[in-house]
C-alpha cells in the first residue's frame, strides 16, 4: 500500500516535469515563428511553470467545473452522505471528502483533488438511482480507496495537462491553416506549420502515454481496498456488473478525464448500441477481470 503512494507521487512528479518541458518548447518555438527574439525563452518557461502550477493547485475545481458537478448536502442527499460517514471511520483517513453530484443518467462517480486533505468524490445521480445501499457503499469505498492511495492526485493532474496539450494544439492547428495576426507573411511562415504539424500528431499520443501512466493495477488496487473496507465483496460486484451493463453514455464524457471515472464513460455507440472494444491503451481492465479478482479475495 505505501509503496503504491510513494510510486504515485513519483509518477505525478515525472508527469508534471514533462508536461512543463513539453509546453516550453512548443511555445518558445510559437514565440520564435512570430520573430520574438529571445523574450520567447522567458515567455515559454513562465507560460508553462504558471499553468503546471494553476493545474495542480486547482485541479479538482476544474474537473468539477467540466463536469458541471454541485455539492451534495446531508439534507438533499442524506444516503449518500451517511454512507461515506460510515466508512470513513475504518478508512484511517483524517480529512472527509466533500461529495459532489453530476446530473447525469449513466452510473459512474470519480474522486479527485491533490490530496486527501483537499479531496472530492463525486457521482452521477444514475448512480443513486439504480444502486442499492449495499451497492453504493461499494463504489463509493472504492472512489475512497483511489484517495487513500493517492490516486486523486496523479488523476488530476493528467485530465487537465492532457486536456491543456489538446487544446493548445487545436489552437496550432487553426494558426496553421488560418493563419495568425495582422500580417500575411506569418501565414506562410515554416516554423509555425512544422509545430503545428508536430502538436496535431503528438497531441493524441501525449494524451495516451499519459493515461498510461495510470496503470490499470490501480482500479484493482482500489477494489481490493474497497472491498477491505466495507467487508461486502458481494455489493462492489453487484455494482460492477450494473455499471458495466447500462447502456447510457456520459454527456461530459472526454478523452482526458475518461481515466478517473469507476467505469469508463464511453460505454456505447449511439448508433448500434454496441459497446466499445477494450483497447490495448484502456486505462480501465475489463469488468470480467476485476470481478474475477474480487471473488479470489474471498
Amino acid at each position: 500500500m505505501y509503496e503504491d503512494i510513494r510510486n504515485n507521487k513519483i509518477k505525478t512528479g515525472i508527469i508534471v516535469s514533462i508536461f512543463i518541458v513539453v509546453i516550453t518548447l512548443i511555445v518558445y518555438y510559437i514565440c520564435m515563428a512570430f520573430d520574438l527574439g529571445y523574450i520567447s525563452i522567458v515567455i515559454a518557461v513562465a507560460f508553462s511553470v504558471i499553468t503546471a502550477w494553476a493545474s495542480y493547485y486547482n485541479s479538482d475545481k476544474i474537473v468539477l467545473s467540466i463536469n458541471r458537478a454541485h455539492p451534495a448536502t446531508p439534507e438533499e442527499y442524506e444516503k449518500l452522505n451517511n454512507i461515506l460517514d460510515g466508512l470513513m471511520v475504518s478508512s484511517g483517513l483524517n480529512h472527509r471528502p466533500r461529495l459532489y453530484v453530476m446530473d447525469d443518467p449513466q452510473p459512474n462517480a470519480f474522486a479527485t483533488g491533490r490530496n486527501p486533505e483537499n479531496s472530492v468524490i463525486c457521482v452521477t445521480t444514475g448512480l443513486l438511482e439504480k444502486m442499492d445501499y449495499y451497492e453504493l457503499e461499494g463504489v463509493v469505498a472504492h472512489e475512497l480507496s483511489h484517495i487513500k492511495n493517492y490516486d486523486i492526485r496523479l488523476s488530476a493532474v493528467v485530465s487537465v495537462m492532457v486536456g491543456f496539450i489538446v487544446i493548445l494544439a487545436d489552437w496550432v492547428s487553426r494558426a496553421l491553416f488560418w493563419g495568425r495576426g495582422r500580417d500575411d507573411d506569418n501565414r506562410g511562415n515554416p516554423i509555425l506549420m512544422l509545430i503545428g504539424l508536430i502538436c496535431l500528431i503528438l497531441a493524441p499520443i501525449f494524451g495516451q502515454l499519459m493515461q498510461l501512466a495510470l496503470s490499470r493495477r490501480r482500479e484493482y488496487l482500489a477494489d481490493a481496498s474497497a472491498v477491505e473496507l466495507t467487508r461486502n465483496p458481494d455489493g462492489l460486484i453487484s455494482a460492477l456488473q450494473k455499471l458495466d451493463a447500462d447502456p447510457n453514455e456520459l454527456k461530459t464524457a472526454n478523452n482526458s478525464t475518461a481515466h478517473m471515472y469507476i467505469v469508463s464513460p464511453f460505454k456505447a455507440n449511439a448508433r448500434d448500441g454496441k459497446k466499445r472494444k477494450t483497447s490495448l491503451f484502456s486505462t480501465h481492465p475489463s469488468i470480467q477481470d476485476r470481478i474475477e479478482a474480487i471473488r479470489n479475495l474471498k
